[in-house]
């Protein structure tokens, strides 16, 4: 509890997102019935203790997320189980390698995480998509959820996200890691921003 308070939990979940539903879900009087509901945009990844000097790829990044796994399910929230590392693809004879692969009962559906330790870019969503499709097509049960896509990313742009994914997206989530708890700037600025987006939206919808 005091690593959630420490890494402002409640403050990143309601940021970009409907209060109410936050609410109820908190309270347990809901089950979530969208990934946004409980899946955190920034995460906080501090517990990797990773130098703040250095720079990593992903496999680095990957590889302490294993070491940590505890941690980083405690970051990602209810009802997440860890299935796999870079499971393998085969399709028509080519081989992909997905960084991740959860299930989360809450949500009944796979949940498939990619590492980007770059800025986002549209293919990197292109990417995640195929490997959603796949999943939806060829791992799911008729009685599963849809699969959700991560993209775990150093940096990104909202505006490139919101313009490659179709607008009625509910699948695929783009969310910025922090390798270090969060300042009171950082946080006020990362609301700000949100801020700013929900002000475009609402004038684009006009």
């Amino acid at each position: 509890m005091e690593r959630q308070i420490n890494s402002s939990l409640w403050e990143r979940l309601l940021i970009s997102r409907d209060r109410q539903d936050v609410l109820a879900v908190a309270r347990n009087e809901k089950l979530p019935s969208d990934a946004r509901q409980i899946i955190k945009d920034p995460m906080v990844l501090e517990f990797l203790e990773l130098k703040r000097e250095a720079s990593y790829y992903e496999r680095d990044l990957e590889t302490a997320i294993i070491t940590h796994l505890q941690d980083f399910l405690l970051e990602l929230g209810n009802g997440f189980t860890f299935i796999a590392r870079q499971k393998r693809i085969h399709i028509d004879g080519d081989d992909f390698f997905v960084d991740l692969v959860f299930y989360n009962r809450l949500l009944q559906c796979f949940v498939i995480i990619e590492i980007k330790t770059e800025k986002l870019t549209h293919q990197d969503i292109g990417q995640l998509q195929m490997y959603v499709n796949y999943y939806d097509r060829m791992e799911k049960n008729d009685n599963e959820n849809r699969t959700i896509g991560i993209l775990l990313c150093a940096n990104k742009n909202d505006s490139v996200v919101k313009f490659t994914l179709p607008e009625n997206n509910k699948n695929i989530i783009a969310s910025q890691y922090n390798l270090y708890l969060p300042t009171e700037k950082q946080l006020l600025e990362e609301v700000k921003k949100e801020l700013q987006n929900f002000e475009e939206d609402k004038e684009t919808k006009r």
